[in-house]
């Protein structure tokens, strides 16, 4: 079912844009990086003209601002923009997976989302645009990697559904059962100090702890280096796991944090998926998301470049957990408040609030806020603790209501959701929502 859908909706996509040039718009994370890769290797093999921008949010202003005189294509954006996008009056194609704003789409819209197909397997938006170039061409089945990137950048390859597994197969990726930190590719003792996913109390951005963990664990260096987790023996795996969970006080399942490594062939080596995906992410976190999609189209001057930020970003998001860890925060019953402020990136704070909330410091179901300044806004990025998708409330709803009172938009899904809001608004927001969580609290 989901395939046909696509393929209708490529040769819709085929018709219009004939002879016209497109405006491409894509959302700066590793999901939106890749389907822009995706998608404009597609068009380049195509000879179509068209611009890219990448933006962190999908914005009315932004929208204001689309060209009258091309065709709009939408990715990883625009499913909670679409009372806005209607308004505007353009031809628009969006690939996107996120919840819709409301389920009325204006014949001058044309949606690719699982959320509308019956039936249809959840997928990323990178997954559905490599499907759309699929569907364009089979010479762009080369691209499948690119779709891995998207689908491990949010967190979806737990889930093997039959369509996510063709794709891996087509990506030509090697599954390795591990531990989940990355680089699995690289030092050892670099990758547990650097990893926050688990966060690993006592381990995570110290030295002397991952040095500590390994030696506890029995795994000696490899001549002056310690050697990298794919090429651990199933004992020293096992040992390794053994000394994590001691660490992580027995509040994570084995689950959590062991399952596959995906390592594929990028710049003509092997890669662990993982890193790759944190390093398109950091690019774009740190401002240069320009950097992330050259990456992608394998330009070997960004690679370099992406690895020099990504060791800032990785100081950063130390730093920042560092910040939350020494200063005070909200706490209510089954939520935390954390506001930043301006000691936090804006473009950071929502990957602060995912590792705190794949963490064994908060329990599960706990809602987790964190806010940071963004010029005269407030970036709110929003997380459920723990992988149980069935726990706890809904949060795009949440800040879909607290929205309703402050005025403005929210996007994301269940578990995961964010808004931005005036800085003028900061403690009404604050309050809103703590009068919102305590009320549903008191219902439960």
């Amino acid at each position: 079912m989901t395939l046909d859908t696509i393929e209708k909706f490529s040769k819709r996509f085929l018709e219009k844009a004939e002879g016209k040039r497109i405006h491409l718009v894509s959302h700066f994370d590793t999901d939106g990086i890749s389907s822009a890769a995706i998608v404009s290797k597609a068009f380049e093999r195509l000879d179509m003209q068209f611009s890219v921008k990448i933006l962190k949010s999908l914005s009315d202003e932004e929208i204001d601002l689309f060209p009258d005189d091309k065709l709009i294509v939408i990715l990883d954006l625009g499913s909670g923009s679409l009372n806005k996008l209607t308004e505007s009056g353009k031809e628009i194609f969006i690939i996107d997976h996120h919840e819709l704003e409301n389920k009325k789409i204006s014949e001058d819209i044309d949606i690719l989302n699982f959320h509308l197909i019956e039936g249809g397997e959840s997928l990323c938006s990178a997954e559905l645009t490599y499907l759309f170039a699929r569907a364009i061409s089979m010479d762009n089945k080369d691209l499948a990697h690119l779709a891995i990137l998207g689908m491990v950048g949010d967190v979806m390859e737990r889930t093997i559904n039959k369509t996510r597994d063709m794709i891996i197969k087509e990506a030509n990726v090697k599954v390795k059962k591990g531990l989940l930190i990355y680089p699995s590719t690289r030092p050892l003792d670099r990758a547990l100090e650097y990893n926050s996913r688990p966060f690993i109390p006592g381990v995570t951005g110290n030295s002397q702890g991952t040095f500590e963990l390994l030696k506890e664990a029995g795994i000696e260096k490899n001549g002056r280096v310690f050697k990298a987790l794919i090429d651990l023996t199933d004992d020293e795996m096992r040992n390794l796991v053994t000394s994590v969970m001691l660490r992580l006080n027995g509040q994570e399942k084995n689950s959590d944090f062991i399952g596959n490594l995906y390592l594929l062939k990028f710049f003509n080596k092997v890669e662990d998926a993982r890193e790759l995906s944190a390093m398109i992410n950091a690019c774009s976190r740190m401002d240069k998301p320009e950097i992330a999609l050259m990456l992608c189209l394998g330009n070997t001057f960004a690679r370099k470049q992406a690895e020099r930020i990504y060791v800032k970003y990785r100081q950063h998001i130390i730093s920042g957990l560092r910040y939350i860890d020494e200063n005070k925060k909200i706490e209510g019953r089954e939520y935390i408040i954390i506001n930043a402020r301006d000691k936090i990136k804006d473009t950071i704070i929502g990957t602060l609030a995912s590792i705190l909330s794949f963490s064994s410091m908060y329990k599960e179901g706990t809602i987790i806020i964190a806010m940071a300044y963004n010029e005269d806004k407030i970036k709110v990025s929003t997380r459920m603790a723990g992988r149980d998708v069935n726990s706890g409330r809904n949060l795009k709803e949440l800040l879909d209501s607290v929205m309703r009172t402050l005025g403005g938009q929210s996007g994301g899904h269940k578990m995961a959701a964010g808004c931005v809001i005036s800085r003028e608004d900061e403690e009404k927001f604050i309050e809103l929502m703590k009068k919102k969580l305590e009320f549903e609290v008191e219902k439960v």
